[in-house]
């Protein structure tokens, strides 16, 4: 293979086409295509490579072939990590997620009164309005708007929650 650059040039144009559908047909993305290519070709011209003129269009496609299945092989590493910081970080945000709820619970066990947990429990655990939750337990749901709110200002304090 001759390496002057004009040689290299018409090697490059004669070559790219065919190299390029190639790579496109095996990573299936058309700058993934190009960049395998265009790798293919500077390596070639920096380490400069002793190939019969009969077998550089062999050696380039099998060049490319192996630049492919490195992309390939990049590519499926990448989706590897992305899922394993992705499961990191769901395991994350569920370990505090659960620190945080047994807070909270503490929270309501040691700082609220027995009848600030039941109008909580009802309203929020079983989904009732502030009037079903006022008839169940038998005071006006205006009452029931005190308890919660006062109940939720101890929380955020107690918990240094800002509103």
């Amino acid at each position: 293979m001759n390496y002057s650059k004009q040689e290299f040039e018409r090697l490059f144009k004669d070559s790219y086409p065919h190299m390029y559908r190639m790579a496109f047909s095996m990573v299936e993305n058309a700058d993934d295509a190009k960049d395998v290519v265009h790798q293919v070709f500077a390596q070639i011209w920096r380490r400069k490579p002793q190939v019969a003129d009969d077998s550089t269009h062999g050696y380039l496609l099998a060049a490319t072939r192996n630049q492919c299945l490195h992309t390939l092989h990049s590519r499926q590493l990448q989706r590897q990590m992305e899922n394993e910081l992705r499961q990191d970080i769901v395991a994350t945000e569920n370990e505090e997620r659960k620190v945080l709820l047994q807070q909270l619970q503490q929270v309501i066990d040691n700082n609220l009164t027995e009848q600030d947990r039941r109008v909580l429990s009802l309203h929020y655990d079983e989904e009732m309005t502030y009037e079903e939750t006022a008839t169940v337990l038998g005071i006006s749901a205006s009452a029931v708007n005190k308890h919660i709110t006062r109940s939720l200002e101890k929380i955020r304090k107690t918990l240094h929650i800002a509103k």
